[in-house]
């Protein structure tokens, strides 16, 4: 089993500069992030499907499917409860919550505390659905620019790109090397699982905690196994002389070329256009939030900054 996400290909993806690459995973974070509103995020989805097909990292993605849309909608439904705001389009009954009574014994001043009797409902908005949608193609996206970088990005690409964007190199180092032993750890597992199988042990007996409790004792041996790695990558680093240069060399070099200038210009102005999305309120859920600056009175500011400053997210419990 492929223990890295990588696949070759000769496409502008591969051949980009590694630095305009970790700098891309940077512009599409910070676009992903100013936009809320799902049609000012479809074209960005739209545009790393497009990249996904051109540069073979389709079967990444395809492997993924399904995890792409239980994300959608695990986090569109998540936020009909969080997010109450607008009219309310249907009510949709959840339980029924029986009549109770706490009483509070304070001596002459004893209270009685009712609650219950009726129907728990949830009412469901059209602002309440629009914004769910909007977080899930949020997270969904966040997660393909990952799968597409890593796609046509290897793990030495990763380590230069951070070096040339002046990231300290241990820091940088550090990064690269959790990349690898994830990958190294996971495939560790996957053949101890295997041999155990192997051996007649049955991962799928039992219900869902039974078959967690099963998997425990392979987490020992996958932890011994990490040590001894890491021991080993200990010693070939002080053999190597590592942390001895503050700019260690690099056994490839990667030549800027006039097309990596072309796509670190295009991509500040991408990440520009999405935060001017944002700024004018056209990426924005609602009304614009950015309004130019116009003669009003003074108590009309006041209620206006009272309202700005009450809670966005409410309850979406309510009781008839």
């Amino acid at each position: 089993m492929p223990i890295y996400r990588y696949i070759e290909g000769q496409s502008f993806f591969h051949r980009v500069h590694p630095a305009v690459k970790v700098f891309a995973l940077f512009i599409m974070f910070w676009s992903v992030y100013w936009v809320d509103n799902p049609l000012a995020l479809m074209p960005l989805g739209i545009l790393m499907l497009i990249a996904a097909r051109l540069t073979g990292a389709w079967p990444n993605f395809y492997r993924l499917r399904w995890f792409f849309a239980i994300l959608v909608a695990t986090t569109t439904i998540m936020w009909l409860f969080f997010y109450q705001r607008g009219t309310p389009l249907f009510t949709i009954p959840l339980f029924y919550l029986d009549e109770h009574s706490i009483t509070m014994p304070l001596g002459r001043h004893t209270h009685t505390i009712s609650f219950g009797g009726h129907t728990v409902a949830l009412s469901v908005t059209g602002l309440s659905i629009i914004f769910g949608v909007g977080r899930g193609l949020k997270l969904a996206e966040l997660l393909a620019a990952s799968v597409l970088f890593l796609s046509t990005t290897k793990v030495e690409e990763f380590t230069v790109g951070l070096s040339r964007l002046r990231v300290p190199y241990r820091f940088g180092f550090a990064i690269s090397l959790a990349f690898r032993l994830a990958a190294l750890f996971g495939d560790s597992a996957a053949t101890i699982v295997d041999a155990q199988r192997l051996r007649g042990y049955n991962f799928n007996e039992g219900g869902p905690f039974e078959r967690m409790r099963r998997y425990v004792p392979v987490a020992v041996p996958v932890f011994m196994g990490a040590l001894r790695k890491a021991n080993n990558m200990a010693m070939a680093l002080e053999a190597r002389g590592f942390g001895n240069r503050v700019e260690p060399t690099t056994f490839i070099d990667y030549p800027v070329r006039a097309s990596d200038r072309l796509a670190f210009a295009g991509l500040i102005l991408l990440g520009a256009f999405h935060f001017m999305l944002y700024y004018t309120g056209l990426g924005a859920i609602g009304p614009a939030t950015h309004r130019p600056a116009s003669k009003v009175p003074a108590k009309a500011v006041a209620r206006s900054d009272e309202s700005a400053s009450a809670p966005i997210y409410q309850s979406s419990f309510r009781l008839p």
